[in-house]
């Protein structure tokens, strides 16, 4: 079970509610590692905290533009020493992606970059009303095809369509939000799993946040290593 990534969502922009998460989610049971989107990052506090943060993270800010403008996004992060993780939008298409891997080298050699997919608050529904002709699953393939070709270490897309992306990139990291323990609300998330399925569907890691930091996070916690210990 350490050897499974699991990715606790920090989304607030309390300073005083992030070190609390991050004290209350250290476990030697779990390999454990702090995730901060656009709410932190852009806060008052946010970006200053983590020039000094002393371990690993997950910049998620789904970067999707131009590519240069893509790339000054990517050198204006060099300062952050332990950033191990950030995604880009495969929205953003093939050449932004290249681009982007191929200046984190330069950045920092042990960054990883994330193409995400289609975001887990969405269906096929809302691909039709955006103007898509392909669902879910088939335009993730496609951007899964994207991401793989730019060099991009990894991919975020849902659990449900995880297994059938690793049958097709035995080696890519997968990593899966939408994440909720056993009879957890799915709340504004719309494909959703539970921690051990979506392990059971070959993902390299979960991003899980509501299911961890509402409430009691250390008995959370200890409910998450029950879950994937049964």
């Amino acid at each position: 079970m350490n050897n499974n990534l699991i990715f606790v969502a920090c989304d607030t922009s309390n300073l005083n509610k992030i070190k609390k998460i991050i004290n209350q989610t250290n476990t030697n049971k779990l390999k454990i590692i702090p995730k901060f989107g656009i709410q932190f990052f852009y806060s008052k506090n946010g970006r200053k905290f983590l020039e000094k943060f002393k371990k690993n993270f997950w910049l998620d800010l789904k970067i999707n533009d131009i590519p240069q403008t893509a790339l000054s996004a990517i050198n204006s992060l060099k300062d952050l020493k332990k950033c191990k993780y950030i995604t880009v939008h495969a929205n953003g298409g093939l050449e932004m992606l290249r681009s982007i891997k191929k200046e984190t080298k330069k950045v920092n050699k042990n960054l990883k970059v994330l193409g995400v997919t289609i975001l887990t608050s969405l269906n096929n529904k809302s691909l039709k009303e955006m103007g898509h002709t392909k669902n879910v699953k088939e335009l993730v393939l496609k951007q899964a095809e994207i991401i793989k070709k730019s060099g991009c270490d990894g991919i975020v897309c849902s659990a449900q369509e995880a297994q059938m992306v690793r049958r097709k990139y035995k080696n890519l990291l997968i990593i899966t939000p939408g994440i909720r323990l056993p009879a957890d609300s799915s709340n504004d998330q719309i494909r959703v799993m539970t921690p051990k399925d979506a392990f059971k569907n070959k993902v390299s890691g979960i991003v899980i946040g509501r299911s961890l930091t509402k409430g009691n996070i250390k008995n959370n916690i200890k409910k998450l290593i029950d879950h994937l210990n049964k």
